[in-house]
């Protein structure tokens, strides 16, 4: 049977999976290569050829069985794969500048290469969880790491845009003077915007932005003695734990989230909403705190809008890899390859 595989490429590694015409995937785990994207495109697209030849020998499968190959990586890239001149996230060399990431993996492998952002990606995945690959639904993802990444997927297509940048969640603006508990703070994003999503609701604002400013208010707290970064890093458990600064600040995060998601219902009337990544990779308690929280924080709606449901984003760690496979097989599909 042929079948197709998904190649989610991030800074220091390369997670794959291989998904057949029935809609099966082969890997159900993480399968991890290293990335060594620091190198440049030449060695990391090696590596990359190198981690899929190694996984397909993992699941007992020939890579003359595969027809296409669904790549994904961190943005900002355009609609075709071509990452932004300025580089891309986590792409740090400076050969990445401009690269056409999918049109050279595809010369390099000799078959079809279809590309999303690693957001658009786990946006897909999740939403072929929640309707399949056939249902005429839309869902909006927000998926919570070093970033704010995410996407909108319409009848089981990924809102990609006129130049590639079509669901840009990070950047939307919320409203956040009415978050209460925010006096005084003016959240900075790396694009240059005050007050977007991003802004808010990630690793980089944690560090940045809301850890300085709580432990401004309590400064004997065990994380102001810690580097900022590190001190980051801890927060998630710390308020899984119940820390109740820590969890201030993640009530901050939902609410930022529960103003961006209202927007949503209003622009796009979705059937489903969903939330990932490292914010959520937690036990269920949390999550459901989490997510009442998001609720909480959304202004009041419609009745017929009200009961929109609010998912915790399915195998986050493998979303990325799951999402372009699925976008691959739609690709053999469509040009006849999957027959």
């Amino acid at each position: 049977m042929p079948l197709v595989a998904g190649v989610d490429l991030g800074g220091t590694a390369v997670n794959y999976t291989f998904l057949s015409e029935d809609e099966q995937f082969l890997i159900e785990e993480m399968c991890e290569y290293p990335a060594r994207s620091k190198e440049g495109p030449a060695v990391c697209l090696g590596q990359v050829t190198e981690g899929l030849e190694a996984a397909a020998a993992k699941v007992g499968v020939q890579l003359d069985s595969v027809v296409a190959v669904g790549l994904d990586t961190p943005g900002p890239a355009s609609a075709s794969g071509v990452l932004s001149a300025r580089g891309s996230t986590n792409f740090v060399h400076p050969d990445w500048a401009g690269f056409d990431i999918r049109g050279a993996l595809e010369a390099q492998l000799g078959k079809p290469v279809t590309y999303l952002n690693d957001g658009n990606a786990a946006a897909l995945w999740g939403h072929f969880v929640l309707f399949g690959s056939a249902a005429r639904a839309t869902s909006v993802s927000a998926i919570i790491g070093t970033g704010l990444g995410g996407g909108i997927v319409i009848d089981g297509n990924v809102l990609v845009g006129r130049k590639g940048f079509g669901g840009e969640l990070g950047h939307v603006l919320v409203p956040y003077h009415s978050i209460e508990g925010l006096n005084g703070l003016r959240p900075a994003c790396n694009c240059d915007r005050a007050g977007d999503l991003e802004s808010l609701c990630s690793l980089t604002a944690i560090e940045r932005c809301l850890l300085p400013y709580f432990l401004g208010k309590e400064p004997d707290h065990p994380l102001a003695s810690l580097p900022p970064a590190q001190a980051a890093r801890q927060v998630r458990g710390l308020a899984e734990k119940g820390d109740a600064l820590c969890r201030e600040v993640f009530r901050v995060q939902a609410h930022a989230l529960g103003l961006f998601f209202d927007a949503m219902i209003n622009t796009f009337d979705p059937d489903a909403l969903l939330v990932g990544g490292g914010a959520l990779e937690t036990g269920p308690e949390f999550q459901q705190w989490f997510l009442t929280e998001v609720r909480t924080a959304m202004p009041k709606q419609r009745v017929e809008q009200a009961d929109v449901p609010i998912h915790v984003m399915p195998n986050g760690d493998t979303a990325g890899a799951r999402g372009a496979a699925i976008e691959a097989l739609k690709f053999a599909r469509s040009s006849g390859l999957s027959r």
